[in-house]
């Protein structure tokens, strides 16, 4: 098992060094002047800016930067952010509990519905239910994110009055914020209504935000479990007359996990993708908005340090992952 563990960490290393060629790279090809937009609609002297370029290090050839950039990854700096002069993992990691609070709940749900939902459809192949479930899982991977938050906001929001329309908590509510997550916060500080609010805020970010990957777990978990349906093993157990549920639940559903596994692995990708959207929609103050804000602001290095600190939390991700493909099925280490 170690040696698979060592293996897999090996391949991270030029993966870190490739994600950080592309995020020191994606926010040069922009167009825009980051000194020009600091000054606002005031007209910047050429001496002064030139100054400014000289004391962040913009004047200096592009491979010249880039090594720079790597000399502080490796000792712990992601860099310093030129509009508010703080430490880039510092504001990411103050911001990041609301995005991995929304993420979770958007994961739980797509786990919780889609593997359940797609084990049922398998079983029930061509049934009614099979079809339904079919149809509203291409029907949610079809829809854009964008899109389907804001009629979830006009029906529920506005048409119903059921739930707020953005943010984490209703401004009725102040507690000092000890674990970043808004739930165990508003728990921890005692005061009535303020869970409730909490969650409520968090019910329609959380459905926008699994709806793809429900959908897509759904639809894998369907495949894996009617290619192994039809496996030998399972009909030998299903002739020894265990329970259809045993059959189903343990020796089928554990041999078709690995593809699933690799499936919700997958989504956390899409979970951060997602999460900008949802969190500009909902104005959930969580890196995926903050990082537009710096893409629109031109801060170099809050968009370099917070696209490999999100790449770095993906690929420690996949890590567990493929670690998982070896608790599920040993034969994998051995590969």
């Amino acid at each position: 098992m170690l040696r698979f563990f060592l293996s897999r960490v090996l391949v991270l290393i030029p993966t870190f060094i490739g994600v950080s060629i592309v995020a020191f790279a994606f926010i040069r090809l922009l167009p825009g002047d980051p000194v020009a937009l600091m000054s606002g609609e005031r007209v910047m002297a050429a001496s002064r800016h030139a100054a400014i370029m000289h004391e962040l290090g913009y004047d200096r050839p592009l491979y010249m930067q880039y090594l720079s950039y790597l000399w502080g990854l490796f000792h712990g700096d992601f860099g310093t952010s030129i509009v508010t002069k703080r430490g880039v993992a510092t504001q990411f990691f103050t911001l990041f509990p609301a995005t991995l609070e929304l993420s979770l709940c958007a994961i739980v749900i797509a786990v919780g519905l889609g593997v359940p939902a797609g084990v049922f459809a398998a079983v029930k192949r061509g049934s009614w239910f099979d079809q339904g479930i079919m149809g509203a899982a291409l029907v949610g991977y079809s829809m854009p994110i964008f899109w389907w938050g804001l009629l979830l906001i006009i029906l529920f929001s506005g048409v119903l009055g059921w739930t707020p329309v953005g943010g984490r908590i209703s401004l009725l509510y102040y507690f000092p914020q000890v674990t970043g997550f808004m739930l165990i916060d508003s728990l921890l500080s005692g005061q009535k209504g303020a869970f409730g609010s909490a969650v409520s805020h968090l019910i329609l970010p959380s459905i926008v935000l699994a709806t793809i990957p429900l959908a897509v777990i759904a639809r894998q978990t369907r495949s894996a479990m009617l290619e192994v349906l039809g496996e030998d093993y399972v009909r030998t157990a299903k002739a020894k007359g265990l329970a259809r549920a045993r059959v189903v639940g343990v020796h089928a559903l554990r041999n078709a996990l690995i593809p699933v596994v690799t499936t919700i692995g997958l989504q956390v990708g899409v979970l951060m993708a997602g999460a900008i959207l949802t969190e500009t929609i909902f104005s959930w103050p969580g890196i995926g908005k903050w990082m537009v804000d710096s893409v629109f602001r031109r801060d170099y290095p809050v968009v370099q340090g917070g696209l490999l600190l999100i790449a770095m939390i993906i690929m420690l991700v996949n890590l567990v992952v493929d670690l998982l493909y070896g608790v599920i099925n040993p034969r994998v280490r051995a590969k």
